[in-house]
């Protein structure tokens, strides 16, 4: 991942629906709503203040906003926020929809116009609610643990915008704990007793993810015996999470965007348009700012997704969380029989890198207690406890010297470790990074850095 603070405290472009920048050095959130007066009909004086990416209107008890005028109808029309503004577009009304007196199918709507649905006038104003983000007083949210800064501004956050329909993007190294993340934003919204649907687009074949995402009617395509649902309509009313956004091949990318802009799917083989209401967050473990470089990546897309930017951090930049995580960890996996570490293996947790991040650390408490053993004593320096395969280097004993410090002791240690474990890994892996990534569940830019911290070049090997 990129170098910046777990916060993008940017200014995102003005498609996002919530911007996020700093206001004297505290971050605040600019939130895009919109008010709708009505001006003529039975609820003539009355405001709606709406925050949503699709506003529909009409005399149906299901709308957005409903108009009881006889003349309205039961979907008369709806504002649709895209990368240039507020659309308005008739649903197909029996008495049309007006846009400053004249008739339109779709138009983009100035602050102040007024739209007539039947004998109806509502007037349309557009506005932002600036939002100061202070570091939350809390040491858990949701399922998420942690007591430093970077953690409580990132509470901070999901405070504010978990009770909108803001869309999220979340972004951060392999392991950090996205997931988690986004299922607390899910707990804390108004969405909680709807469903929360994950889907991992980098698990699914791209001949499946379609279907997984958009269901598929019977006889679709081979093997398709029975009409099914995708995750869009499972999760109707709640959240979709979608996991390793990045693995998303391009030709899917447009379907997904008519979903954000206009939340309506149709199935694989089907004809039939089919409304949904649910909120979208994603994640990704690449930097799709590269990937829309590489055109990998659609931009339209990443601006529409990247609504409120969260980065996970690394276990390594937010160490203070260490004893507190370990703690809700273990009380988790023992529950009342949770031992108490000693201050040595404390610090050994304390000194590890981390490169698989909270999931190794939570990993390593676990192995722990199934053999009974410290988990001090299964991270780095003492490799040979981590189940590496009998034909991963050892290297000779290490001698101890007087007088320095367990830290110092242990980073001599560790860095004859790494550079051994990556040529060794490298070398199983014929020089390829990713595979290389892959086969020790680390982060592939972490392996870049290690990489380059021990001066060696994979081409080498």
């Amino acid at each position: 991942m990129r170098a910046q603070s777990e916060l993008a405290f940017h200014t995102v472009a003005d498609v996002s629906g919530t911007r996020i920048q700093r206001d004297g050095g505290v971050p605040t959130v600019n939130l895009r709503q919109c008010k709708l007066v009505v001006l003529k009909g039975p609820e003539r004086g009355s405001e709606h203040v709406v925050q949503g990416e699709v506003i529909r209107v009409g005399k149906g008890e299901d709308n957005d906003l409903v108009i009881t005028d006889e003349t309205v109808s039961r979907y008369h029309f709806e504002i649709v926020r895209d990368a240039k503004g507020y659309l308005l577009r008739d649903l197909q009304s029996t008495n049309g929809t007006f846009l400053d007196g004249a008739e339109i199918r779709e138009a983009y709507i100035r602050a102040g116009a007024v739209i007539a649905a039947g004998a109806a006038e509502l007037k349309f104003s557009p506005f932002e609610e600036r939002i100061q983000i202070l570091p939350s007083e809390k040491e858990k949210l949701g399922s998420m643990v942690g007591r430093s800064q970077k953690v409580r501004q990132i509470f901070g956050l999901i405070e504010r915008i978990a009770p909108t329909d803001a869309t999220v993007l979340i972004e951060g190294e392999t392991g950090t704990g996205k997931d988690i993340l986004a299922r607390s934003i899910h707990q804390l919204s108004k969405r909680k007793d709807a469903p929360f649907v994950v889907v991992d687009c980098g698990a699914v074949s791209g001949t499946l993810i379609e279907s997984e995402l958009f269901g598929h009617e019977k006889g679709a395509f081979t093997g398709a015996s029975t009409q099914r649902l995708g995750a869009f309509e499972y999760a109707n009313g709640g959240t979709v999470f979608l996991d390793e956004l990045g693995e998303l091949s391009l030709d899917l990318q447009p379907k997904l965007l008519r979903v954000l802009e206009q939340r309506e799917i149709r199935r694989v083989g089907g004809s039939q348009t089919i409304k949904v209401d649910l909120r979208v967050i994603a994640a990704t473990r690449m930097d799709l700012r590269s990937e829309i470089e590489k055109g990998k990546f659609r931009e339209d897309l990443y601006f529409r997704l990247n609504v409120v930017p969260i980065v996970s951090p690394a276990l390594r930049d937010r160490k203070d969380d260490i004893p507190l995580l370990v703690r809700h960890f273990l009380k988790d996996l023992a529950h009342e029989d949770a031992p108490e570490l000693t201050e040595a293996s404390l610090a050994a947790l304390m000194a590890h890198d981390w490169p698989g991040n909270v999931r190794e650390l939570r990993n390593v408490l676990e192995r722990a207690l199934a053999l009974r053993a410290d988990p001090g004593t299964l991270v780095a320096p003492l490799g040979e406890q981590r189940g590496f395969s009998q034909a991963a280097p050892q290297g000779p004993g290490f001698t101890f010297e007087e007088g320095i410090s367990f830290r110092e002791q242990k980073e001599r240690w560790t860095d004859e470790f790494e550079s051994k474990y990556l040529r060794w890994l490298l070398e199983g892996a014929s020089g390829n990074i990713s595979k290389a990534a892959r086969a020790a569940d680390m982060d592939r830019k972490y392996l870049h850095k290690l990489l380059k911290k021990h001066d060696i070049d994979p081409r080498d090997l």
